[in-house]
């Protein structure tokens, strides 16, 4: 089966050996267990003995910094990739959808034939019922071929009934919408489209298709902010199980409930979100670590004692019994050595004016398609601003402008008074030597004074030990990316301007780019759709939309963000008070055709009488059920809170404090708790705020 489509069980069994009987399915309700699972590559153990179960409906986040072998095992997961031991169980019919990175292409079909096909059974089920149809019309309705027929139509049509297809187009739409494509790109061939879209397309299949299984290796890496926030929101109402990979802390804390952390060839558990991961591995090292000192001192004594009264005879009878004792102990294995946490600080900057770079009048076109129209735009020294927006709209386009790598149309691009700018783009991975090595790359651009600092930044960006002599050529994709943008930061640069520097790193590294980029005092422009990465730095945000004039925002991405929700729910509120007539791209809901309830000028008394009846059924039909949920959520509101309130009583107990594994699952258990009351409170205002404007649009 081809990557990124749904896998159904009997392929991945056919790859795995994967044992779905009942025999085998002993956890009751699982979608997947994992079994002393083994993968090595040569001598290298990516995890041995690796043992989990997925639940119904469960958000896991795989955690752990890159080549640690999350993504191995999504893929034995996905039955692309066998493992060396052990085995994975699915439940008979259990069907899993599989994400990668990237390498996806699809060519030869439209963008809706090709989302269209993840309906493939439910087409060819319809195509069967409308064949036997005409088959139908020409028997003879009084034989008995004609009634075995009729019959297999009426089993046909229920099957056909239950997955809906008059829901199909509807869900396309909607799906396609959310992922950002427009209604022209629809008929649109899919090889027109880049990588990016390419995994959005994927992802359109994977959603249509909704497997009781979801895998997604870094989803949001090619989607801008309002892309990734549908995104999110349509993976928390997600049906089914999610298994995540993504260094996009916002999605992991908001989303995962359980982390399995991948270091040094062991895997951990951890019963909580990213966040709660990192807190916890601290302290777990911290217990493992007293453990195995105060074992090591038992150990010590042990042994002085043997050695000192090996000779006497009079303690021969103990001696032995100590070398007994010593021989078995369960001996706790040392602590890895934790990957060292490096730090850099960017070459200082050359001193420059107020203004670093000022666009005025400026348009860029390509062909027909306008980029931007006369567009003025100031950055002065010290900002630190992101550039966000849908692909495409020009994000990119401006950066090269700036840096002069392209010319506009019309008007000017100038750079102020000793402004010396650095540029980092995806592209320029692809203009490294193949034949130099990683060490050498880096060394030919690095200053005298950034000379000692080389391995350091190397090592901050994942290349340590014998990595630094591998050639260029040798490199994947996002390796040859992190030796660009470390030859970047090497250079002496007052300005600088990063095109997606965070596509390629792991936690870890963002965190070393973003403190050195705190700490930086030159101007810096950003384009990147990482919230989390973004929101300490950066006080302005500027935005691009194809067809529209740039905007600036005065705040970080959480401003921005709350500021186009807040555009987004003004704009709803002014289309619902708008005619029925002028309703655009959205369906016209049964709220908006539905009479009002008080008397209409030139309707005469019976018409009006219908007019009040269908205003009573629009409050049965309408109003009835949001009421009746609202009820329900405030009760289950109520539950929730006296269930927070005796979590955080439980916390200041001396029973749970004195108890770190009772203190560790009663915070465990707060979090969660916390959590779904939020969700319930948003509920809540939402519903209100559905119900309030029903009642005002048939004035009830």
């Amino acid at each position: 089966m081809e990557i990124g489509r749904l896998r159904g069980s009997k392929s991945r069994t056919a790859r795995l050996g994967i044992d779905q009987t009942e025999k085998k399915c002993t956890l009751p309700g699982f979608m997947i267990s994992v079994q002393a699972l083994r993968v090595e590559f040569g001598p290298r153990v990516l995890f041995n003995n690796l043992s989990f179960s997925v639940q119904p409906r469960e958000r896991i986040a795989f955690a752990g910094h890159n080549g640690a072998g999350k993504s191995t095992l999504m893929k034995c997961i996905a039955g692309i990739i066998p493992p060396s031991g052990g085995q994975i169980s699915a439940p008979k019919g259990t069907k899993i959808g599989y994400l990668p990175q990237e390498g996806i292409h699809v060519k030869g079909r439209t963008l809706w034939e090709e989302t269209e096909s993840a309906f493939g059974e439910t087409m060819a089920l319809k195509k069967k019922v409308e064949r036997l149809s005409d088959e139908l019309i020409k028997m003879d309705p009084r034989s008995s071929p004609y009634g075995d027929l009729l019959e297999e139509i009426g089993e046909l049509e229920l099957k056909l009934y239950a997955n809906d297809p008059d829901l199909m187009k509807p869900k396309i739409e909607s799906i396609l919408k959310g992922l950002g494509f427009s209604e022209k790109d629809f008929t649109r061939d899919c090889s027109e489209f880049s990588g990016g879209w390419q995994m959005r397309i994927a992802m359109a299949k994977l959603f249509l298709q909704q497997p009781e299984v979801l895998l997604l290796d870094e989803p949001t890496n090619h989607l801008d902010i309002e892309t990734q926030i549908w995104v999110e929101q349509y993976l928390i109402n997600y049906p089914g199980a999610i298994l995540l990979i993504s260094h996009d802390r916002a999605l992991l804390d908001t989303l995962c409930t359980r982390t399995i952390a991948f270091a040094h060839g062991r895997a951990e558990e951890f019963a909580g979100n990213f966040s709660y991961f990192e807190k916890e591995s601290v302290l777990r090292k911290e217990i493992r670590l007293k453990q195995y000192n105060a074992q090591q001192r038992e150990i010590a004594e042990t042994q002085r004692f043997i050695d000192r009264f090996r000779a006497s005879a009079n303690k021969a009878t103990l001696v032995q019994s100590r070398i007994k004792l010593l021989a078995k102990i369960e001996r706790i294995p040392a602590p890895e050595r934790d990957d060292s946490v490096m730090n850099f600080k960017f070459p200082p900057p050359p001193n420059s004016g107020h203004t670093v770079a000022l666009i005025e009048g400026v348009s860029k076109a390509y062909g027909p398609l306008q980029i931007f129209n006369n567009f003025d735009f100031e950055i002065n020294k010290g900002e630190k601003f992101a550039i966000v927006g849908p692909n495409g709209a020009g994000k990119s386009t401006f950066c090269r402008l700036v840096t002069a790598q392209e010319e506009p149309d019309s008007g000017k691009v100038t750079l102020g008074h000793k402004v010396a700018p650095s540029f980092f783009s995806q592209n320029h991975a692809d203009e490294l030597d193949p034949n130099l090595t990683i060490l050498e790359t880096v060394e030919a651009v690095a200053s005298r004074e950034a000379m000692p600092q080389v391995r350091n930044i190397l090592g901050c960006f994942l290349f340590t030990g014998d990595d630094v002599f591998k050639k260029i050529g040798v490199l994947s994709g996002g390796e040859r990316s992190r030796v660009a943008l470390t030859c970047m930061l090497l250079r002496p640069a007052n300005f600088l301007i990063l095109d997606e520097p965070t596509n390629h790193l792991d936690m870890q590294s963002q965190g070393v780019l973003q403190r050195a980029l705190l700490d930086y005092p030159g101007s810096v422009m950003i384009v990147s759709h990482n919230r989390d990465f973004l929101d300490p730095l950066v006080t302005k945000t500027l935005e691009f939309r194809p067809g529209q004039q740039a905007r600036l925002f005065h705040g970080n991405i959480s401003y921005y963000v709350d500021k186009i929700a807040e555009e987004k729910s003004a704009g709803k509120n002014l289309a619902a008070k708008q005619p029925a007539g002028r309703t655009t791209d959205a369906a016209v809901t049964p709220a908006a055709v539905v009479p009002k309830k008080q008397s209409t000028p030139g309707v005469s008394r019976k018409e009006q009488r219908r007019l009040d009846a269908l205003a009573r059924e629009a409050k049965t039909k309408i109003l009835a059920p949001l009421e009746k949920e609202l009820e329900k959520l405030e009760a289950n509101i109520a539950q929730q809170e006296s269930t927070q309130a005796t979590l955080s009583a439980a916390m200041s107990s001396d029973e749970v404090t004195a108890n770190p594994e009772k203190l560790r699952q009663t915070t465990n258990s707060l979090e969660k708790a916390t959590k779904a009351l939020d969700l319930s409170y948003t509920r809540w205002s939402a519903l209100t705020e559905e119900i309030e404007q029903v009642k005002k649009e048939h004035n009830l």
